[in-house]
């Protein structure tokens, strides 16, 4: 890498670059805090802030009153500076979210999937409306990170299995770029899940864990050291495929609903488990929040069915816990945010049971719509890294 030598320009460009950060991920700030936060005199700090703000990312934001004198004023980053957006797409529904620089979402929407066979012109859709709700030219968009379901190929991006989405193939990643102009990521969605977890959910600044999506399917997510662990080809986490024991494996892998876990736990199953015990709702989550309920009355019925789900759930969890041993594993998806603490519980002390590892075992605490929410996290740093670059760049 050339070595720059420490001109006053590069000088400059450190400080700026120091500013910003700093206001981006704990601003608002007084001239005085940013000093003290980054070891600039008051001078050099005020220099750095005056052109960060000529050249449009910093404004004033308020002011705070200190000891003699007159108040101090506040800056932060100007939120227009850039503005993202986030996906999430299913075979049924399509969200999409708008979000400034500072993390703030402006606006959140969904459509139908009435474009499903051009996944071009199904995002462009998507983003389209959400702009149109946020009031954001779609041309001010610094990035797009778009969460999916199946296989991606860690080397190009593409989607490389992608069972309910069979127009998102090879080639989908350059024409989504080329039509959008932009920096595009398309990413697997239970790791966006698993992203906003550790910002915002259970598993904040835990640098080891995994997420164990529960709902009409089945993933995993796994952060080791503080990274998405993807594997060489993508399919780190496509659990729904994990051999069981007396479960019949799969013939043909473009249907994971032949999965082995995926027919002892996928919401198909579910359902016939859940009758068994009484309990007929439309859904597996809603299956699983009745029997919480029940549990909350004192109807046995309702411990009855969660026990056996967790036993379940459990042999997955086990399985994952014996290889990678994680000191926390959160229960993700429809399924897993229904049972809540009442599965978490009874999965944390079946899995203690039968394998030496004895992970924490909690339920997801991102509702909402974690992989949008994730999607919308992901894509903020893309555009706060552009932003970071570009104070080295001539206004």
């Amino acid at each position: 890498m050339e070595r720059r030598p420490g001109t006053p320009s590069l000088l400059r460009e450190l400080n700026d670059r120091s500013a910003l950060e700093l206001l981006l991920t704990g601003g608002p700030l007084t001239r005085a805090q940013l000093g003290v936060h980054t070891g600039l005199s008051k001078v050099t700090a005020s220099q750095a802030l005056a052109r960060l703000e000529e050249r449009g990312l910093v404004q004033v934001a308020g002011e705070v009153a200190g000891g003699r004198g007159p108040n101090a004023a506040l800056y932060a980053v100007v939120p227009s500076a850039a503005y993202v957006a986030g996906l999430h797409v299913e075979h049924d529904e399509v969200s999409a979210g708008v979000a400034d620089v500072t993390g703030n979402v402006v606006a959140r929407i969904s459509v139908n999937p009435s474009d499903a066979e051009d996944p071009v012109a199904l995002v462009r859709g998507a983003v389209g409306a959400a702009c149109g709700s946020a009031g954001v030219p779609p041309d001010s968009l610094r990035a797009f990170v778009i969460g999916t379901p199946g296989v991606l190929d860690p080397r190009t991006g593409d989607p490389r299995l992608a069972v309910n989405l069979p127009a998102w193939h090879e080639g989908v990643l350059d024409a989504l770029r080329t039509d959008l102009g932009r920096p595009v990521t398309l990413e697997n969605d239970v790791n966006l899940a698993a992203m906003a977890e550790r910002s915002v959910g259970a598993a904040v600044a835990v640098d080891d864990f995994v997420l164990v999506w529960i709902g009409v399917g089945l993933g995993l997510a796994t952060v080791l050291g503080g990274r998405l662990h993807r594997g060489a080809g993508g399919a780190a986490g496509e659990i729904g495929y994990l051999p069981v024991p007396g479960v019949p494996l799969p013939q043909d892998l473009t249907h994971p609903a032949t999965g082995a876990f995926q027919r002892l736990v996928g919401a198909q199953a579910l359902m016939p488990l859940a009758e068994q015990y009484g309990f007929s709702e439309l859904t597996a989550q809603a299956a699983v929040a009745a029997a919480v309920s029940a549990v909350a009355t004192g109807d046995v019925r309702g411990g009855k069915f969660l026990a056996e789900l967790a036993e379940r759930v459990a042999t997955g969890v086990a399985a994952i816990s014996v290889v990678l041993d994680p000191g926390l594993v959160v229960l993700g998806g429809a399924v897993g945010l229904a049972g809540g603490t009442e599965l978490a519980s009874r999965v944390a002390a079946e899995v203690g049971r039968i394998c030496p590892a004895r992970p924490a075992v909690v339920p997801t605490a991102v509702t909402g719509g974690p992989v949008l929410r994730g999607a919308i996290l992901a894509a903020v740093d893309q555009a706060r890294a552009e932003l970071l670059a570009s104070v080295a760049s001539p206004a």
